[in-house]
């Protein structure tokens, strides 16, 4: 008799989950509370797969033999606390599709830089000739690549939200970049939940398989003293340290050192600047050595990458004044490490959806480089009683527009706009993209209005 495999979430994940349960054979039926955007329609009908949306029909899903929940879905809602009650098993896409492959897994997770590492990662791996598929949070279902091509290696950004489900898969990289408070309204406001849901990574990894992480996150180094693994471990850290596989020396070169590969590369040749991104060369570098890719390709690889969209990205200078996208920066340790490499004299746009944030910890550095905060939400209270008196000014706006308008006015030749706005973007905008793009596009026509 077939398997009854309900998929919760007519997304990217979910709808490449539904084809993969089809091509093994299973009873596959979709289910989206919210409304399924027409290319997914498409491809369900295509495929012949029964789905519905605005609705959960708690007939069939409960019907399940399993369930595969997309990773936005909390468990908290009404639909999962009745599976969860009836016991049926919940994975994730990424599980599922962890059963049907032999593929090395290079699998990358951490509150910031996650999406730089991996797609740098998989830059390093295609230029070097890998058949490598890009999955997770980034690039398209790893289901339906299981499904419909066949790599040899995936590299897979993951969230804390997908390794939640993750029970049985086993990555042969592991990477976690650092672990900072981040979805603590996810997780009960329990920064040891966010913690353990992270370090789901290591699960199963052998002693044949790589666990590369930062040397100097206290949270991690924390975790490690009550966690074990079997796997080789790979620490990166920015100076020399005991045990480090990867560092900057005196000479400012970056150093690599595994058993694989050795490499020295001059700092000063990476593509992406700042600490930040000095960390998420290393970690993407650990891994191609040791995948074994060649020290020369690795380096150029390094070298010619070009950056992600919403991160640090450049929009335009209008006035002589520079105006930075970093819509990405959804967290407070993602803005701390935009301010790190900003001048002095930045204007600093923030504000959106609060996860539970704590602000003290960019304080010092907005003392330092901060001339004015312009607050951009629907309620900016929390920001406005924070960061008052701290700043020489600040500004209360509740749409791009309104912020663009300030900070065109109160900008002066040779500061800098930036949108790092340490907070979820869903009470203004649809996504963080949908935020950097209005951004760009609002800094693209202020500029056209100024030739």
């Amino acid at each position: 008799m077939s398997k009854n495999l309900v998929i919760l979430g007519g997304g990217e994940s979910g709808v490449g989950a539904a084809i993969l349960g089809k091509e093994k054979g299973m009873n596959v039926f979709l289910s989206d509370y919210g409304t399924i955007a027409e290319k997914y329609h498409r491809m369900l009908d295509e495929e012949g797969i029964e789905w519905e949306q605005g609705q959960h029909s708690m007939d069939r899903i409960l019907a399940a033999d399993e369930v595969v929940k997309s990773p936005g879905i909390s468990p908290a809602t009404p639909v999962m606390k009745a599976i969860a009650e009836k016991g049926i098993p919940v994975i994730s896409e990424i599980e599922l599709a962890g059963r049907y492959t032999d593929a090395k897994m290079v699998c990358i997770t951490g509150s910031n830089g996650k999406t730089t590492t991996t797609l740098l990662t998989y830059h390093i791996l295609k230029n070097a000739g890998i058949n490598v598929g890009l999955a997770g949070n980034v690039g398209r279902s790893l289901a339906l690549q299981v499904a419909r091509e066949k790599h040899d290696v995936y590299v897979i950004e993951l969230s804390s939200f997908q390794l939640e489900n993750m029970y049985d898969f086993r990555a042969n990289i592991a990477v976690i970049l650092n672990i900072t408070p981040d979805h603590l309204d996810r997780y009960d406001y329990k920064m040891q939940n966010y913690i353990n849901a992270k370090f789901r990574i290591l699960n199963n990894l052998t002693p044949q398989d790589a666990f590369i992480y930062w040397q100097d996150d206290p949270v991690i180094t924390r975790q490690l003293e009550q966690v074990t693994t079997e796997a080789r471990m790979f620490p990166f850290a920015e100076h020399h340290e005991d045990g480090s596989s990867a560092w900057v020396d005196d000479e400012a070169s970056l150093i690599i050192d595994t058993p694989e590969t050795s490499l020295n590369m001059p700092r000063a040749e990476l593509s992406l600047n700042g600490l930040h991104n000095l960390y998420n060369s290393m970690a993407a570098a650990l891994s191609a050595c040791i995948l074994d890719i060649d020290k020369e390709e690795i380096r150029e690889a390094l070298g010619d990458f070009e950056g992600v969209e919403h991160r640090l990205e450049y929009t335009a200078t209008v006035d002589g004044v520079r105006y930075i996208n970093d819509s990405k920066a959804t967290n407070v340790n993602s803005c701390w490490y935009a301010l790190e490499s900003m001048p002095s004299n930045t204007i600093l746009i923030l504000g959106g959806k609060d996860k539970g944030n704590d602000y003290s910890e960019i304080l010092p550095l907005v003392k330092e480089k901060v001339k004015a905060i312009i607050c951009m939400g629907k309620d900016n209270a929390k920001l406005l009683d924070f960061f008052t008196g701290q700043v020489p000014e600040i500004h209360d706006t509740h749409s791009i527009d309104e912020a663009i308008a300030t900070a065109r006015a109160i900008g002066r030749e040779g500061d800098t706009v930036l949108l790092s706005p340490c907070c979820a973007s869903f009470d203004l905008f649809s996504s963080y993209e949908d935020r950097g793009h209005q951004f760009k596009d609002r800094v693209l026509k202020l500029k056209d209005s100024t030739l």
